[in-house]
């Protein structure tokens, strides 16, 4: 009853110092408890609560499907499987997803948000980075990666491997679910203030509907990585064993300082910054923006709070970036700005950041692939 009336006495607070934002980790783990806004038929274990999300896990069973689907405002995705669906595939023992295929998972959490409680979802770092496209569903949904202020019911990942079939299992997980608190808007001005404060990145800034990032391609040495197709599969769950040759091809700078991307390949490349997300905000790599050039930039676009931050240091990691060139070779240039990341505010910081203290796998990085991979 007392964690019940520390919930209560939250609510009526906000949630924390704030009335809007992304809800903390702190937050998170009393609402879970509680059986509040997420709940699952097994426990949500503690490893799950991220400082400002809520990973997800893969259900029992996967359904294969001819096609992506939305199940617009009036169907739930259990309606639509009907139509698009080929077969069942039993996750408990583990099975692997073929790339170029399309398979729906339902998810072991729920939702049952209350009305000023929304929520947005996107892949891992570790699963964008070995190019599992991954998106989540909702009943009568009209767009991916969003639950919608007062939702209650069923949560579904879509996933689709495009370079390297991946292992999964029951209880794998692919994605991650942000939760907020009200509609928090975050400008221009603030975010120049918030880098007044205490630097965002390494270098003046460039801010215009969010802090720009730009592409590293005068190393010294490797500048990146390109996968490689007919590979052997990975395994989701296990770290550190694999290989990076067998996968990957490295990418060395060249003194014209550019790259040309190859229709439809795979790259990993970083940032020329290095960049700190204060304790009190998250952020977000916003969509690839078509006019500046046929390429995508990030499948896993969050960035946890504490990311690269160290009190009274200079911001200390780079975003490694997920790109992918669309249907005609594009020439990246170095220096060039290739995304842009928009800053939101949580209701009260975490008792933690990102970082090592929970085993975090990208703090501080350089260029890094995934956690499944030998350090080079």
């Amino acid at each position: 009853m007392a964690e019940l009336r520390e919930i209560r006495s939250e609510d009526e607070e906000g949630y924390g110092r704030f009335s809007t934002g992304i809800l903390p980790s702190h937050v998170l783990k009393r609402l879970t408890q509680a059986g509040r806004e997420v709940t699952a038929d097994e426990p949500i274990m503690a490893a799950q609560i991220q400082p400002a999300s809520i990973d997800l896990r893969l259900g029992a069973k996967a359904w294969r499907v001819r096609a992506s689907f939305l199940p617009g405002p009036h169907a739930t995705v259990e309606d639509k499987l009907g139509s698009v669906f080929m077969h069942e595939v039993d996750l408990t023992q583990g099975a692997v997803l073929e790339t170029g295929c399309v398979y729906i998972v339902e998810l072991q959490e729920r939702a049952e948000f209350s009305a000023r409680i929304s929520g947005i979802a996107n892949p891992k770092s570790s699963t964008g980075r070995i190019d599992v496209f991954t998106r989540l569903i909702t009943d009568r949904a009209q767009s991916f990666d969003r639950i919608e202020p007062g939702y209650r019911g069923p949560l579904y990942a879509e996933i689709s491997p495009q370079t390297f079939p991946a292992l999964v299992r029951k209880g794998s997980r692919l994605n991650q679910l942000r939760i907020r608190h009200g509609s928090p808007q975050f400008s221009d001005t603030q975010l120049r203030r918030l880098h007044a404060d205490a630097p965002l990145m390494d270098r003046e800034p460039d801010i215009d509907n969010g802090l720009g990032l730009s592409i590293d391609l005068k190393g010294p040495g490797r500048i990146g990585w390109r996968a490689k197709r007919h590979t052997g599969l990975i395994d989701v769950d296990r770290p550190g064993l694999l290989d990076p040759y067998q996968f990957w091809d490295s990418i060395e700078a060249t003194e014209h300082g550019h790259l040309v991307l190859d229709p439809d390949e795979f790259y990993i490349l970083a940032s020329r910054e290095r960049v700190a997300i204060p304790f009190d905000h998250a952020a977000e790599m916003v969509p690839f923006n078509p006019l500046v050039g046929e390429f995508r930039v990030h499948y896993a676009g969050f960035f946890d709070p504490g990311f690269g931050y160290r009190p009274g240091q200079p911001p200390s990691a780079r975003a490694v970036l997920e790109v992918r060139s669309r249907e005609v070779p594009f020439i990246l240039e170095h220096g060039q700005i290739v995304g842009r990341l928009v800053f939101e505010r949580l209701t009260d910081p975490p008792p933690e950041g990102y970082g090592a203290g929970l085993g975090s796998n990208y703090q501080g990085q350089d260029l890094k692939l995934s956690k499944h991979f030998r350090a080079p």
